[in-house]
């Protein structure tokens, strides 16, 4: 069995000659990457129920309907997280293929800076169901201005998407009211037109009650804290690395140790 103060005094040389390169070497990789400023912007799911004209219209109120939804609504936001729609409008609306510096032209500019844009951003649900966007730049005005652009991309998307509801039931509607309309004016019988003309005042009404829902468009997230520039950087976390890559590399130069002086002891044996 290997002493362990026979084996430092045997290869501390050696040993600290490890450590002191993985030191250094990470260091001057460290030092020479650009510095990464993190900007989080934060939301909460808006209601579904905004979505649904009963909370306007229903006569008989029997349920109170809440004004923010569950953490489970944000599965489906997240999900669509990973969407190039997303970051593709944001690279547009800032520009971001100048930012970025990418040397393609038109549309290949676009797509790559959509592609970093995306690989320097995160959109999580957080453990108290918040929906979190992270984007790392290294400007940190910079990284504020397209956390708050992809907020902003991912509220208007679910806004129309919760809407799209309202709109197809409100064109449908009007096909029906065209309908009514041409069957009153072909009816000759009473009793037919006295009908019809009760439809078509149904019609109209729902016509009324999902054209002012689909108008009002309520919001799909609601922001509790915009996005603002960091005051110190995020990336690379230097001491953490040299700090961890260093004791790695003690724990390696200690078993290298143990094994170069147990086959010297084998050799020599």
């Amino acid at each position: 069995m290997t002493d362990l103060t026979d084996l430092l005094r045997n290869w501390w040389k050696q040993m600290l000659l490890l450590v002191l390169l993985t030191a250094v070497s990470t260091a001057v990789l460290l030092f020479t990457r650009p510095v990464m400023y993190l900007s989080v912007s934060t939301a909460i799911p808006a209601s579904t129920y905004t979505s649904d004209k009963a909370r306007f219209f229903n006569q008989q109120i029997q349920q109170l309907y809440p004004g923010i939804g569950t953490p489970d609504d944000l599965d489906f936001m997240v999900g669509t997280g990973n969407l190039d729609t997303l970051y593709l409008a944001v690279a547009d609306a800032l520009q971001l293929q100048n930012h970025y510096r990418v040397k393609e032209n038109g549309n290949p500019a676009r797509e790559k800076a959509a592609l970093l844009l995306k690989k320097n951003s995160r959109i999580s649900k957080s453990g108290f169901g918040e929906l979190r966007i992270k984007v790392w730049d290294r400007d940190a005005a910079t990284a504020a201005r397209m956390a708050n652009a992809l907020q902003e991309a991912m509220e208007q998307m679910h806004q129309r998407l919760r809407n799209a509801g309202n709109e197809a039931a409100l064109a449908g509607l009007y096909k029906s009211r065209d309908r009514l309309s041409a069957s009153q004016m072909a009816a000759t019988d009473a009793d037919s037109i006295a009908l019809i003309a009760h439809s078509l005042a149904s019609c109209n009404q729902l016509i009324s009650q999902y054209k002012l829902q689909a108008e009002s468009n309520p919001p799909a997230l609601l922001v509790v804290e915009k996005a603002r520039p960091a005051l110190w950087p995020d990336r690379p976390k230097r001491m953490l690395w040299i700090g961890g890559l260093t004791v790695l590399a003690f724990l390696f130069s200690l078993l290298l140790a143990i094994f170069l002086e147990r086959k010297k002891q084998t050799v020599a044996g």
